[in-house]
Order: structure tokens, then C-alpha cells, then sequence
């Protein structure tokens, strides 16, 4: 079966590929099982040394890899970072795999020696979503590799040429063939996968619908799961915040950074009622200065929704929440009208940044994850109302948090309900820290320590002392 890849930004046709069914999965699968085992017959400092290696190719080949990221989903090439934090994330973890992962404890009543080692799991599926697939590479591949596993990586068939890409370099790298193996796969293939039972664990990252059905189908063979979901994040704006860094952070992690289409977007803006008009006036000039238009032009900072059907479906949510008195439309709403952008660009799916004011939390456009360039800004009137509402939601990945009382900073930081809080900057995901979700935006973590012990298990082994 095939697949014909629409670039975003044309509307048009961008290349055909293959997907894989059963019969590709299971090869996949027995494939990635035999080169685990070569993997794990490597001393520790050899398969140190040709993740380091994969890291260094992947530098060699960044700004391929970051024209590919555009070719898949259109991001604009000024934001199309995300092989960087694949070399870093490769990077990171190779530094873990000679490291000691078990500990040996005491025992009561014996001296015997009582060791806990930690172990691969063997077969770690990886499935990524359209919008990050090198970064799930990064966030996944690389600490599962580190553990000692291999991976089948199924990314999304509307984003597959830079995951298709990686899985070449991984060959050239000298990685074992099949450690790393690429299979875009159609809803059979998928299945088939998240249904192996050579599949030891699986790493999903993408919606929650999805999610569930990844999870029933998991349960047939009671394979775990670790799921990064969606997010609604709340960014709170404090009266004594640097309003305009402020601004251009909200705007930058709101409706511009990948057209709002990320799990991260802070699309609930909460701002102190005694700086809320001045906060807004800022935050519009700085989005309304998005410059739109072809994502591999390099000042181009704002781009297309990733299809036809979510084009549709954000349209949608913005006059559901017009005709509904849902707050006051500030700015956008509307499809990029084809007198903004140069003819080949007019059938691509842009949708201006739009920006709804004084929204009701309770509102669907508040709860709801658009996953587009909507967001709305709502008033609060003291520190624990904007704690209250923030938390209101059924989503907890991020939280954003501006303010110059550090006091405040540590006191609201640990009364969100969210897997990462970040204060004064951006989502900045990076391999020293965990990443995960509260809630229904996931559970487990990747990055950091916590990211690692994913992708291993737990073995207690005890030694009779005579």
C-alpha cells in the first residue's frame, strides 16, 4: 500500500510512500530482535562509541535533516531545529550506556549479596507523531538504545521522509542492521505492531484518541506503554512580569511556533487583571509581525496547518466560538487569503494567527486542544484564582509562569498540576530533563534519568552466601 504526501504549504503532492502491513511489521520486528541481540553482545564502550558515532553523522547532516522536517510538514526551516535535539539527545544517552544502572543492597538476616540490575527490554516500538518525529528519535530511540534495546520506529505517514532519513543514517552510522528500523505503516501495520509479542514495550506520542486505542491493543499481550498526549498548557502572566518578554515568549510558544500545532502550545494565556489590556496591546503587535509565507525561505516565522481536514477542523473551532459569544476575537480568524501569499503557495493550508480575549475557562475553546494558531486570554484577579483555573483543565503537560518574585515563582511552580513548569522562557526540551505529562497528557517520561529507566527493567538477583 502507498501513500501520497501533501505538502502543507502547496496543497500538492510531495512524493509517494510505502507502508508497511502485517507481514512487513512482523519481519520488522524479528529483524530488530536479532539485531538486539548483536547490540547486546557489544561491550559497553562499543556501543558507546557508534552512538557517538550515529551522533556525529547526524551533525553531518543536520541541514538535510531540517529540510526534510520542512518537506514533511511545513515547518518554517527558522524553527526546523529539531535535529539538533536528536544529535543532543544521542549524544546524552550514549554517555549512559557504560554507566552502572544496578545497585547491590544489603539484606536482612544474610550476607548474601543481593543484586538489582536493570535490563532491556529487548523490542521498544516507537511511534511518533507528524509534528516531532526527530525529537521523539532523540527523546526515545536514543535512550533505548543506550539501554540495550532496538527499536522499530513507526513515524506518522504524513511526516515520514526525515524519520526514513535517520533510519538511513543509523545504517551508515554502523549500527547492526534492523537496530533502528523505519516502518511507516498503514492502520493494519500499526495495529499489527503495538500487537507483536516480540514488542516489549511501546513509546507513543501523539493524541489521546490514538492513545487509547494504542493502550487496548497493547493490553492483548499486556505490553507496557509510556505516552506523551496532548495539552490545553496555561500561561500565566503576573502583574510584576517583564510584559514585553512576556509577550514575545507567549506569542512564540502560542499561536506561531509550528502554527500552535504542538503539544506545548500555551493556548490559555492568563493574565493579572491590572496588566491585561497592556499586556495584550504587546502580545498582538508581536504576533501580528508573524511573517507568512514559504517555510524554506528562512524569515518566513509563521506557517501552514499540517492538512486540508485539520484546516477544516480549526476553522471550525474558531466559528464555533464566534457565533457563540466566546470571548471577544481579537485578532485573525481567518483562512490566509491567497492576496498574502505567492501564487504557489495559495492552496496551502495557512489559517492567520488568531487571538480570542477575555474567554471563558469553561468554554470549549478552553478545554478543548485545538492544535492549531488559536489561543484565548482570560483575566484572574489574584495568585490563587490563576493557580485554580490553570489546573482546570483535563490536560497537565505544561505550564508557563512569568514573573519577577522568585517567592512566587517556587509557590505557584509547585502548585500546578503539570509535568513540566517553565519560568520566564520557553518549552525548551533537552535531554538532562524529564518530560512527560500529568493527567490525560500522558504517563512515564523521557530525557534525564527518569527517560532512560523507561526503556529498562528491573531484576533483582540474589547470591546464597554460605
Amino acid at each position: 500500500m502507498t501513500f501520497e504526501h501533501i505538502y502543507p504549504a502547496t496543497g500538492q503532492p510531495n512524493g509517494t510512500v510505502s507502508l508497511a502491513g502485517t507481514a512487513e511489521v512482523d519481519d520488522a520486528v524479528q529483524l530488530a530482535a536479532k539485531a538486539q541481540r548483536e547490540w547486546a553482545s557489544l561491550t559497553v564502550d562499543r556501543r558507546r562509541d557508534l552512538m557517538i558515532r550515529l551522533a556525529d553523522v547526524v551533525h553531518e547532516h543536520l541541514d538535510e535533516l531540517a529540510a526534510l522536517n520542512v518537506a514533511d510538514y511545513a515547518v518554517p526551516i527558522s524553527f526546523a531545529g529539531n535535529a539538533v535535539l536528536l544529535e543532543r539527545f544521542l549524544r546524552h544517552f550514549a554517555g549512559y550506556a557504560d554507566k552502572p544502572h544496578g545497585v547491590t543492597t544489603p539484606v536482612n538476616g544474610s550476607f548474601d549479596i543481593n543484586l538489582v540490575e536493570r535490563e532491556p527490554y529487548g523490542v521498544i516500538a516507537v511511534i511518533t507523531p507528524w509534528n516531532g518525529a526527530l525529537v521523539v528519535a532523540g527523546s526515545c530511540v536514543a535512550p533505548a538504545l543506550a539501554a540495550g534495546n532496538a527499536v522499530v520506529l513507526k513515524p506518522s505517514e504524513l511526516a515520514p521522509f526525515a524519520a526514513l532519513r535517520f533510519g538511513e543514517l543509523c545504517l551508515e552510522a554502523g549500527l547492526p542492521e534492523g537496530l533502528v528500523t523505519v516502518v511507516p505503516a498503514d492502520a493494519e501495520g500499526s495495529e499489527a505492531l503495538v500487537r507483536h509479542r516480540g514488542v516489549g514495550k511501546i513509546a507513543f506520542t501523539g493524541g489521546g484518541a490514538t492513545a487509547r486505542k494504542v493502550l487496548q491493543a497493547a493490553a492483548t499481550n499486556l505490553t507496557p506503554v509510556v505516552t506523551e498526549l496532548g495539552g490545553k498548557s496555561a500561561n500565566l502572566i503576573f502583574a510584576d512580569a517583564d510584559l514585553s518578554l512576556a509577550a514575545t515568549l507567549s506569542a512564540h510558544q502560542g499561536p506561531l511556533m509550528q502554527s500552535g500545532q504542538s503539544c506545548a502550545c500555551a493556548s490559555r494565556i492568563l493574565v493579572h487583571d491590572t496588566v491585561y489590556d497592556e499586556f495584550v496591546q504587546q502580545f498582538i503587535e508581536v504576533v501580528s509581525g508573524a511573517r507568512i509565507g514559504d517555510p524554506m525561505d528562512s524569515s518566513t516565522t509563521f506557517g501552514p496547518v499540517i492538512s486540508q481536514a485539520s484546516a477544516d477542523r480549526v476553522l471550525d473551532a474558531i466559528n464555533t466560538a464566534v457565533s457563540g459569544g466566546v470571548g471577544e476575537l481579537l485578532l485573525g480568524g481567518n483562512r490566509v487569503g491567497s492576496e498574502r501569499l505567492p501564487a504557489d503557495l495559495a492552496n496551502g493550508y495557512y489559517i492567520e494567527p488568531t487571538v480570542f480575549g477575555g474567554v471563558d475557562n469553561t468554554s470549549e475553546l478552553a478545554q478543548l486542544e485545538t492544535f492549531g494558531p488559536v489561543v484565548s486570554v482570560m483575566r484572574f484577579r489574584d495568585e490563587d484564582e490563576a493557580v485554580r483555573v490553570a489546573n482546570d483543565t483535563p490536560y497537565g503537560l505544561n505550564a508557563f509562569v512569568h514573573t519577577t518574585d522568585l517567592n512566587r515563582a517556587h509557590r505557584v511552580a509547585r502548585q500546578l498540576e503539570s509535568g513540566s513548569v517553565w519560568i520566564n522562557q520557553f518549552s525548551d526540551i533537552s535531554p538532562q530533563g524529564p518530560y512527560g505529562g500529568y493527567k490525560q497528557s500522558g504517563s512515564g517520561r523521557t530525557g534525564g534519568r527518569e527517560g532512560l529507566q523507561e526503556f529498562q527493567q528491573v531484576k533483582n538477583i540474589r547470591i546464597a552466601v554460605r
